[in-house]
Order: structure tokens, then C-alpha cells, then sequence
């Protein structure tokens, strides 16, 4: 190296280290600060966590037998499983005490009364990862029978239309949609 090239390595490193002395009290202290905040709010959280009440965490509430909607106060439904952001899925029975074939099954909250009974949405399983997989039936109350009308693999579908013996099903999973026929 050349005595320039060396004065200015020289100074270079000096303006360098200078730097570093300078500003490392600095950082130090931010570091610091910084992990004592963390330790307090740390400590904050589980102070507040011991005043809390007791609460029985984990374990599954009983639901009543409510009146399901739209069901013309014939039904009542009980929680059977609640999915995460999604449709919670019941077990029926009707209000009047008579036994029913409905509490066989788990079905959706969804229920249209229709002239010749109610259409309810079956689920095929309960596992959230297969969902959604169910039946669109035809509930008789005369005669205590359900009846499969179609199969539909998503939550959003309504009952667009009804004909003398033909019900519409529209459907919209997100990306696409559709309609299904139905001959009663």
C-alpha cells in the first residue's frame, strides 16, 4: 500500500471506530429498554391472568333446545358442532314431543317451510376438512320421512324458485356457481 492509500485506511478506520464507540451506548440502551418493556408487560399479562375469575377453560357447554327459525314453531334444534368462522351444524327434534326420524341426524341451521314440507340441509359427516358435504331433504312432518332431493358441496345455496312439482337450487361456492333442478 501506498502512504496515501495507508493515511487514509488510517483515518477511515478511526472515523469508523469513533462511530461505533459512539453510537454502541446508544443501541445498548435501546436493546435494553426494549427487554425490559417485554419483561414488564410480561409480568402485567400474568398478574392480570391470576385476578381473573375462575373459569372452567376446555369443557364443552350444554346447549338448550331452542326454536329453530323459519320452521313455523315446529322444530327445535340443540348444538351438535360449532365450525370456526362457519355453519353450525344441530340436531332436531320436534317441538310437539313426537319422536322423529330428524334426530338421527345432524343438520344446519338452514330450514325453508315449503308446501309440502321443510327443505333441511343433512350433514354427511362432521369433520370440519370434509365439510362441506350434505344432503338437501324434503322433511314430511305427516308422515315422519326425509326425502333426498340433491346433493350440494357448499355453505351458500338458497331455494330460488318453486314450481308446481320443481324447486330451483342456486348455489355459489366462491369461485363458481350453479343451479340445480329438482323434480318432486
Amino acid at each position: 500500500m501506498s502512504k496515501i492509500q495507508l493515511f487514509f485506511h488510517h483515518v477511515f478506520r478511526f472515523i469508523w471506530n469513533g462511530i461505533f464507540i459512539l453510537s454502541y451506548p446508544i443501541l445498548a440502551s435501546f436493546g435494553l429498554l426494549f427487554i425490559g418493556l417485554t419483561f414488564l408487560f410480561s409480568n402485567l399479562s400474568q398478574l392480570l391472568t391470576h385476578l381473573k375469575p375462575d373459569s372452567k377453560s376446555g369443557v364443552v357447554v350444554e346447549t338448550a333446545w331452542e326454536t329453530l327459525p323459519n320452521s313455523n314453531d315446529l322444530l327445535e334444534s340443540k348444538v351438535e358442532k360449532q365450525i370456526l368462522f362457519g355453519p353450525v351444524g344441530v340436531r332436531l327434534r320436534r317441538k310437539d314431543g313426537v319422536p322423529t326420524v330428524l334426530s338421527e341426524h345432524v343438520f344446519g341451521k338452514k330450514v325453508r317451510l315449503i308446501e309440502k314440507g321443510y327443505i333441511l340441509e343433512k350433514w354427511n359427516t362432521l369433520e370440519s376438512t370434509a365439510l362441506p358435504d350434505f344432503d338437501i331433504c324434503l322433511y314430511d312432518p305427516e308422515m315422519d320421512s326425509i326425502r333426498f332431493l340433491t346433493q350440494i358441496s357448499c355453505f351458500d345455496w338458497h331455494l330460488a324458485e318453486e314450481k308446481d312439482n320443481e324447486l330451483v337450487f342456486k348455489w355459489f361456492d366462491g369461485t363458481q356457481g350453479g343451479e340445480r333442478i329438482v323434480h318432486l
